[in-house]
């Protein structure tokens, strides 16, 4: 059992011998190093930090909106709300803690045993078949071991507890109600209404972001989706999609009838979105719309469909950012188009952090809207960590000063100029590595989580414990957050980890994109740390 702060700190009654101590030296000292090497910067970080005087903080209610990015940086580094990031993994919001005082993580998996101060995880956890991400952090909110952690942590009438999630639904906000946290994200009603791609849709043309060539109706056979096609004048290379799910299967490519059939079932009765097939790079790009209007972050390309990564075809797998990603008159265009989405936002009532894949067309440069997320997206990983985020503040916190009872009054614009200027800059991947192979495994050796590295021999080597990715410097170094560990079960598709690194992991050869050989090395270096026992299958007999 790993050790802990309190066993460390457990009183005794006798004087100890040198060999009581070296066992609380080591466990010491490994806390040390990883708290060291994790560098807690946001100011006042303890958990136990309770001044009910107030003697030591500022209090900015009352005094004037924040107006530059120090009264910002000061806010949150002096914030007394307690803040909680809630999801199977802290992955999305991991580093936040640098920056915000009293933002800490609950977590369903922890990839650090109990060594991240920050993250909590409850010890009872009994065997349940999530059927979604909203049932897992669902069931953590009704958690008896969560409730009491955050109950421990309220300052008796101080702030409500704020929590905030990728994932959830009416259930979530009526759990919060119930107990008394602010779960500080716009409602799931307004969410699931512009989730629908027809409205994404209907939302940019209103706004001026307009969606590749398209047509918006219904059709119940090959015939009517061609005379849909043939009077929008899109030809006979389309793309179909359905409203509601991910992309990667809900989007068809249509080009004859055969493929009509194969896809029918999935199409007929749906609304549909049927688009003009161009040649495009896909990017992703993070914004927050606040009171001042919209803060956009850096663009990112995707990993997908590698089957190194996933065993789902076109399935999503990483974002990379590096200064070749687009032209600088592509990431303005780019820019625009997600400020005008802000816009449409803004009319529909909706405030905080989104995301928009953004297509750009690779023939005539165009760029046109892809689909719109409203919500924290896989890129926020990489988003908090760029060069414009430390020279500012990480774009997740313009969405926390949008819930938290502070005024602020920001120069948006400017803003938007520096961090376009620095987007071009900084180089940093990540991928999520699922087990791709057809097996059941009960896992009984697995990767810890801290920083690896490439020796002189091309052989990956654990280097030291931390708590996230934010101090790697070059492109030999990666962070390994792993999800599965020890005592857990590995099948097809499930997730293993995530490895983020300072390097690009995608090359271009002949017109397609291919993985690096770096990136294949330390997907197989990392899948070899994985050890485990073959699960039979499940008998069929009486």
């Amino acid at each position: 059992m790993a050790k802990t702060v309190e066993s460390i700190k457990k009183p005794t009654n006798r004087i100890p011998k040198p060999s009581d101590l070296n066992p609380r030296r080591a466990a010491k000292a490994e806390l040390e190093d990883m708290t060291a090497n994790g560098a807690i910067d946001a100011a006042y970080n303890d958990e136990d930090d309770v001044d009910t005087n107030n003697t030591r903080r500022v209090d900015f209610t009352g005094q004037g909106p924040l107006k530059n990015m120090s009264e910002v940086r000061h806010f949150f580094r002096t914030n007394s709300t307690p803040i909680y990031f809630f999801g199977a993994t802290p992955v999305n919001l991991l580093g936040l803690d640098r920056w915000v005082r009293k933002f800490s993580y609950i977590s369903y998996y922890d990839g650090w045993d109990g060594h991240h101060p920050r993250v909590f995880t409850p010890s009872e956890k009994p065997y349940i078949e999530f059927q979604s991400a909203e049932e897992i952090n669902n069931w953590l909110l009704e958690n008896p071991e969560v409730r009491e952690y955050i109950d421990a942590r309220r300052i008796p009438g101080g702030p409500r507890p704020k929590v905030a999630m990728v994932f959830f639904d009416e259930e979530t906000e009526a759990i919060c109600e119930e107990l008394g946290y602010d779960l500080i994200l716009p409602p799931a009603s307004l969410r699931n209404h512009l989730d629908s791609k027809i409205v994404t849709t209907e939302l940019g043309n209103a706004a001026g972001a307009p969606s590749v060539p398209n047509v918006l109706g219904t059709a119940d056979s090959y015939a009517e989706l061609q005379k849909l096609a043939d009077g929008a004048g899109l030809g006979d290379d389309l793309v179909v999609q359905t409203p509601y799910g991910d992309s990667g299967k809900t989007t068809f490519f249509i080009t004859n009838e055969s493929d009509w059939n194969q896809y029918a079932k999935n199409i007929i009765g749906e609304q549909l979105k049927v688009m003009k097939r161009i040649n495009n790079l896909p990017v992703a790009v993070e914004a927050v719309l606040t009171r001042c209007g919209t803060v956009v972050g850096p663009i990112l390309t995707e990993l997908a469909g590698y089957k190194q990564l996933t065993p789902y075809k076109g399935g999503w797998c990483g974002n990379e950012m590096h200064p070749e990603v687009v032209t600088e008159t592509q990431r303005h265009r780019a820019i625009e188009l997600v400020k005008a989405v802000g816009d449409g936002l803004n009319q529909a009532g909706y405030r905080g952090f989104f995301e928009v894949d953004v297509l750009i067309d690779t023939d005539t440069d165009e760029v046109y809207l892809g689909e719109l997320n409203p919500r924290i997206s896989g890129a926020s990983a990489i988003t908090n960590v760029t060069a414009g985020a430390y020279a500012d503040v990480p774009l997740f916190l313009f969405h926390l000063l949008e819930y938290l009872d502070v005024d602020f009054k920001l120069d948006v614009d400017e803003i938007n100029e520096r961090w376009e200027r620095l987007s071009g800059v900084d180089i940093w991947s990540h991928m999520i590595i699922k087990e791709t192979d057809d097996i059941v495994q009960y896992i009984t050796h697995a990767p810890r989580t801290g920083n690896y590295y490439l020796d002189a021999r091309g052989k990956l080597q654990f280097s030291r414990n931390a708590l996230d990715w934010h101090q790697l410097q070059n492109h030999k170094e990666v962070f390994f957050l792993r999800i599965y560990g020890a005592e857990d079960y590995r099948w097809k598709g499930a997730d293993l980890g995530v490895l983020v690194t300072k390097a690009k992991l995608q090359y271009e050869s002949k017109g397609k994109k291919r993985l690096s050989i770096d990136a294949r090395h330390f997907i197989s270096s990392i899948r070899a740390l994985y050890k485990g026992i073959d699960v039979p299958p499940a008998s069929s007999g009486e």
